[in-house]
Protein backbone atom coordinates (compact mmCIF):
# COMPACT_ATOMS: atom_id res chain seq x y z
CA UNK A 1 0.00 0.00 0.00
CA UNK A 2 2.68 2.79 0.86
CA UNK A 3 4.39 1.64 -2.34
CA UNK A 4 1.39 2.41 -4.74
CA UNK A 5 0.70 5.52 -2.49
CA UNK A 6 4.75 6.86 -3.40
CA UNK A 7 3.72 5.60 -6.63
CA UNK A 8 0.81 7.53 -6.94
CA UNK A 9 2.01 10.85 -5.73
CA UNK A 10 5.32 10.63 -7.83
CA UNK A 11 3.07 10.27 -10.87
CA UNK A 12 1.32 13.25 -9.60
CA UNK A 13 4.12 15.15 -9.15
CA UNK A 14 6.09 14.41 -12.54
CA UNK A 15 2.81 15.08 -14.01
CA UNK A 16 2.64 18.38 -12.15
CA UNK A 17 5.97 19.05 -13.71
CA UNK A 18 5.53 17.87 -17.21
CA UNK A 19 2.78 20.07 -17.88
CA UNK A 20 3.82 22.90 -16.21
CA UNK A 21 7.02 22.38 -18.79
CA UNK A 22 4.81 22.13 -21.61
CA UNK A 23 2.35 25.11 -20.87
CA UNK A 24 5.88 27.27 -20.15
CA UNK A 25 7.19 27.06 -23.92
CA UNK A 26 3.80 27.77 -25.41
CA UNK A 27 3.82 31.82 -25.61
CA UNK A 28 1.42 34.03 -23.35
CA UNK A 29 -1.80 35.28 -25.59
CA UNK A 30 -1.80 37.90 -22.29
CA UNK A 31 1.18 39.55 -23.25
CA UNK A 32 1.17 42.32 -25.67
CA UNK A 33 3.62 42.48 -28.51
CA UNK A 34 6.41 45.02 -27.64
CA UNK A 35 8.66 47.10 -29.81
CA UNK A 36 11.83 45.22 -30.01
CA UNK A 37 14.53 47.70 -30.26
CA UNK A 38 12.30 49.67 -27.50
CA UNK A 39 15.28 50.18 -24.71
CA UNK A 40 11.57 50.84 -22.30
CA UNK A 41 8.50 50.31 -23.19
CA UNK A 42 5.44 51.43 -21.10
CA UNK A 43 1.74 51.50 -21.16
CA UNK A 44 -0.83 54.70 -20.30
CA UNK A 45 1.44 57.11 -20.55
CA UNK A 46 0.23 60.72 -18.29
CA UNK A 47 2.56 63.32 -17.97
CA UNK A 48 1.89 66.78 -16.58
CA UNK A 49 4.74 70.02 -16.84
CA UNK A 50 4.40 73.06 -14.92
CA UNK A 51 6.56 76.39 -14.76
CA UNK A 52 6.31 78.54 -11.83
CA UNK A 53 3.56 76.25 -10.18
CA UNK A 54 1.82 76.65 -14.09
CA UNK A 55 0.79 74.36 -16.19
CA UNK A 56 2.45 74.01 -19.35
CA UNK A 57 1.13 71.41 -20.70
CA UNK A 58 0.02 68.02 -20.47
CA UNK A 59 0.27 64.30 -22.40
CA UNK A 60 -1.65 60.95 -22.42
CA UNK A 61 -0.87 57.78 -24.36
CA UNK A 62 -1.72 54.53 -24.45
CA UNK A 63 1.75 52.97 -24.65
CA UNK A 64 5.29 54.82 -24.69
CA UNK A 65 8.82 53.03 -25.81
CA UNK A 66 12.22 54.61 -25.53
CA UNK A 67 14.81 53.16 -27.71
CA UNK A 68 18.20 54.47 -26.39
CA UNK A 69 20.66 53.94 -29.38
CA UNK A 70 18.25 55.98 -31.71
CA UNK A 71 17.87 58.57 -28.56
CA UNK A 72 13.78 58.74 -29.35
CA UNK A 73 10.69 58.22 -27.51
CA UNK A 74 7.52 57.11 -29.88
CA UNK A 75 4.25 58.13 -27.69
CA UNK A 76 1.22 56.34 -29.53
CA UNK A 77 -2.49 57.19 -29.51
CA UNK A 78 -1.38 60.22 -27.76
CA UNK A 79 -3.35 63.29 -27.05
CA UNK A 80 -1.78 66.63 -25.38
CA UNK A 81 -3.16 69.98 -23.91
CA UNK A 82 -1.11 72.74 -23.84
CA UNK A 83 -2.18 75.80 -21.56
CA UNK A 84 -1.81 79.38 -22.69
CA UNK A 85 -1.41 82.64 -21.11
CA UNK A 86 -4.89 84.20 -20.80
CA UNK A 87 -6.42 80.30 -19.52
CA UNK A 88 -6.73 79.35 -23.60
CA UNK A 89 -6.20 75.41 -24.05
CA UNK A 90 -5.14 73.85 -27.02
CA UNK A 91 -5.81 70.26 -27.91
CA UNK A 92 -3.51 67.94 -29.55
CA UNK A 93 -4.49 64.43 -31.14
CA UNK A 94 -2.67 61.61 -32.84
CA UNK A 95 -1.86 58.44 -34.00
CA UNK A 96 1.91 58.42 -33.25
CA UNK A 97 4.62 60.96 -31.83
CA UNK A 98 8.09 60.47 -31.64
CA UNK A 99 10.60 62.63 -29.69
CA UNK A 100 14.10 63.02 -30.39
CA UNK A 101 15.50 63.23 -26.99
CA UNK A 102 18.60 65.39 -27.98
CA UNK A 103 17.37 67.91 -30.15
CA UNK A 104 13.69 68.08 -28.74
CA UNK A 105 12.23 67.74 -32.05
CA UNK A 106 9.10 65.88 -32.45
CA UNK A 107 7.27 64.02 -34.98
CA UNK A 108 3.29 63.82 -34.62
CA UNK A 109 1.65 61.35 -37.58
CA UNK A 110 -1.13 59.57 -38.25
CA UNK A 111 -5.10 61.94 -38.32
CA UNK A 112 -3.19 64.72 -36.36
CA UNK A 113 -5.44 67.25 -34.99
CA UNK A 114 -5.11 70.47 -33.36
CA UNK A 115 -8.04 72.71 -32.06
CA UNK A 116 -8.75 75.09 -29.98
CA UNK A 117 -12.07 77.08 -28.94
CA UNK A 118 -12.16 78.43 -32.45
CA UNK A 119 -10.13 76.96 -34.79
CA UNK A 120 -9.21 73.24 -36.03
CA UNK A 121 -6.58 71.94 -38.02
CA UNK A 122 -6.00 68.71 -39.84
CA UNK A 123 -3.16 67.29 -41.46
CA UNK A 124 -1.24 64.10 -41.49
CA UNK A 125 1.95 64.86 -40.17
CA UNK A 126 3.09 68.07 -38.08
CA UNK A 127 6.70 69.00 -37.31
CA UNK A 128 8.02 70.93 -34.25
CA UNK A 129 11.74 72.13 -35.02
CA UNK A 130 13.23 73.00 -31.36
CA UNK A 131 16.36 75.26 -32.08
CA UNK A 132 14.34 77.21 -34.75
CA UNK A 133 11.11 77.37 -33.10
CA UNK A 134 9.01 76.37 -35.86
CA UNK A 135 6.17 74.13 -36.37
CA UNK A 136 5.58 73.03 -39.74
CA UNK A 137 3.64 70.13 -41.65
CA UNK A 138 4.99 69.34 -45.40
CA UNK A 139 2.07 67.34 -45.94
CA UNK A 140 -1.91 69.17 -46.88
CA UNK A 141 -3.16 70.93 -43.84
CA UNK A 142 -7.19 72.00 -43.53
CA UNK A 143 -8.13 74.75 -40.96
CA UNK A 144 -11.94 75.55 -40.37
CA UNK A 145 -13.82 77.27 -37.51
CA UNK A 146 -17.09 75.60 -38.49
CA UNK A 147 -18.45 78.17 -41.57
CA UNK A 148 -15.42 78.55 -43.30
CA UNK A 149 -12.09 76.80 -44.27
CA UNK A 150 -8.66 77.04 -45.33
CA UNK A 151 -6.34 73.99 -47.41
CA UNK A 152 -3.05 74.63 -48.17
CA UNK A 153 0.05 71.76 -49.39
CA UNK A 154 2.09 73.26 -46.37
CA UNK A 155 2.18 75.48 -43.55
CA UNK A 156 4.75 77.08 -41.25
CA UNK A 157 4.29 78.69 -37.98
CA UNK A 158 7.16 80.88 -36.70
CA UNK A 159 6.77 80.69 -32.79
CA UNK A 160 9.48 83.51 -32.50
CA UNK A 161 7.77 85.53 -34.73
CA UNK A 162 3.79 84.28 -34.76
CA UNK A 163 4.24 84.48 -38.23
CA UNK A 164 1.66 82.10 -40.17
CA UNK A 165 2.18 81.03 -43.59
CA UNK A 166 -0.13 78.57 -45.69
CA UNK A 167 1.42 77.17 -49.40
CA UNK A 168 0.47 75.88 -52.26
CA UNK A 169 -3.05 75.94 -53.64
Amino acid sequence: TLISVIIIMLSIIMGFFIGRQHRSTEPDETVSPVNSEASISIDKVHQVVTRDGKKEWSLDANSAQYVIPKKIAIFNDLSAIYFLKGGEKVYLKADKGILHTESNDIEITGNVVVKNNNYQLKTEVLHYDHERKKIYSETPVRIFDGISSLVAESMTLDLNTNNLVFDGK
